[in-house]
C-alpha cells in the first residue's frame, strides 16, 4: 500500500451515552487498518434519538474505509454519515500565551467550527502550570482550498484572545 492509495475520511456516528460506546466504534477502525486523525464528541449535543453525535476523522484505503463502515455496521454502531475524502490538506501552528486561561476548549471548538477545517493534533506545553503561559502546537487538517480559511480564523482568535501565532511556512513566503 502507498501513501498515496491512503486517503482521509470522516465518519458521522450516533452513540448511546453509556460507558464503552466510543471504544465500542474505534474498534472497527483500529482493527481494520484506519489510522484516526481526530474525534469530535459532541457530549453536550443530542441528535433527535437523544443520543451522542461522533465525527471520525481516519486514513485508509479506499478498500479499508469500505470494510471499516461495514463492520461499524455490524457492529450495530448507527453511521449517520460516511463521507469520501474531506480533508485533502494540512497545517501546523503553534500558539503561545495564556492557553488554559484563556480557555483552550473554546479556542479548539472555534477552530472546529470554522467550516472545512478539523483540529487533527493537540500538543500542549505548560511549564509554570495552568496559571502561566503555554505554547500548544495544533496540526489541522482542511478540505482542499481551506487552508487559508482556516488560518485566518486561527489569526482571528489568536488576536481575539491575546495570543502568538507562530505561522506554517507556505510556499512563496521569504
Amino acid at each position: 500500500m502507498s501513501e498515496a492509495d491512503v486517503h482521509s475520511y470522516t465518519v458521522r456516528l450516533e452513540l448511546v451515552d453509556e460507558p464503552g460506546e466510543l471504544l465500542r466504534a474505534l474498534e472497527p477502525i483500529a482493527s481494520n487498518g484506519g489510522n484516526l486523525l481526530s474525534i469530535f464528541h459532541e457530549r453536550g449535543n443530542l441528535t433527535p434519538r437523544g443520543h451522542i453525535p461522533v465525527e471520525v476523522d481516519l486514513e485508509a484505503t479506499t478498500q479499508q474505509f469500505d470494510v471499516i463502515v461495514d463492520a461499524l455496521r455490524s457492529a450495530g454502531v448507527n453511521v449517520i454519515q460516511a463521507g469520501a475524502e474531506r480533508y485533502s490538506e494540512e497545517l501546523t501552528v503553534v500558539l503561545v500565551g495564556h492557553l488554559v486561561e484563556t480557555d483552550l476548549s473554546d479556542t479548539l471548538q472555534r477552530f472546529q467550527d470554522c467550516g472545512g477545517a478539523s483540529v487533527a493534533d493537540v500538543s500542549l506545553s505548560a511549564p509554570a502550570g495552568t496559571d502561566g503561559p503555554s505554547s500548544a502546537r495544533l496540526r489541522l487538517v482542511a478540505s482542499e482550498g481551506q487552508s487559508a480559511t482556516a488560518l485566518e480564523t486561527v489569526r482571528e482568535v489568536a488576536d481575539e484572545k491575546d495570543l502568538r501565532v507562530v505561522e506554517p511556512l507556505t510556499e512563496g513566503s521569504p
